[in-house]
């Protein structure tokens, strides 16, 4: 209880300082530069040792965001038994409802932290001038709490997440004719005559051009072509791609 106290603390006292400008890409990876600034925990001990900032700065990117449907994440691996039961349950209700996945890859190993002689508001200062200077769109500037940055730096991850969905993703995959909304007001996706999600269908088509040309792995569009339970159909396709001439 008392972690999870301390947790609530930082959620409450996190402070977006600068919003990047961009929101998650739709058709691309995207890549955040971030900058969590706080206060170190021992000034509370020992402030005659401040001004001091503490940084740390790195980066976290997304690949491409990619719609779902429930009978597609049963065939994703890493959930527990009790979470693919619960998928099929959904899957069975509403076999159209419809999923956004964001990939986001965060290594903590390559975080950057100083500190430097300064009061909070001069390095907010600083930062800002050299991202003013930089052409990076994606960049976010946040005020957390020393021990718990990380979680400072979730609050706002999740935020962006579900901004992006609702003003970028969402959208876009109505105006392209992927998703519509069904009678109880829920987002579900459009499908082509064969059944199969014309998202999917699309990236699909996408992947097999990729593979053609040498770009893409030919086991990436076979797991793509299992997940959405088609391989049977695209199998003669498929397997063209391996004969020679």
């Amino acid at each position: 209880m008392k972690d999870n106290q301390k947790i609530k603390d930082v959620l409450e006292n996190t402070e977006i300082l600068l919003e990047p400008d961009d929101l998650i890409y739709t058709d691309r990876d995207t890549t955040l530069h971030y900058f969590v600034i706080s206060e170190p925990y021992y000034l509370e001990e020992f402030p005659q040792e401040g001004p001091e900032t503490k940084i740390r700065e790195g980066e976290i990117t997304w690949e491409k965001p990619k719609l779902l449907t429930p009978d597609y994440m049963i065939n994703m691996s890493g959930f527990s038994g009790e979470a693919k039961q619960a998928m099929q349950m959904i899957a069975q209700e509403n076999p159209d409802l419809a999923a956004l996945l964001y990939k986001m890859n965060y290594k903590k190993q390559s975080i950057r932290t100083f500190t430097l002689a300064k009061e909070l508001a001069a390095v907010e200062a600083k930062i800002r001038e050299e991202i003013d200077q930089a052409t990076d769109k994606l960049t976010v500037i946040i005020k957390g709490v020393d021990e718990l940055w990380d979680v400072s730096l979730m609050k706002f991850i999740q935020s962006l997440m579900q901004k992006s969905a609702y003003k970028s993703q969402l959208p876009y995959y109505e105006e392209k004719g992927f998703l519509s909304t069904d009678d109880k007001g829920y987002s579900v996706v459009t499908r082509n005559l064969e059944g199969l999600p014309i998202a999917a269908s699309e990236e699909i088509e996408k992947m097999f051009k990729l593979v053609k040309e040498g770009e893409e792995d030919p086991s990436k569009l076979k797991k793509e072509l299992d997940r959405w339970g088609v391989f049977n159909a695209y199998q003669d396709r498929f397997f063209d791609l391996f004969k020679e001439g």
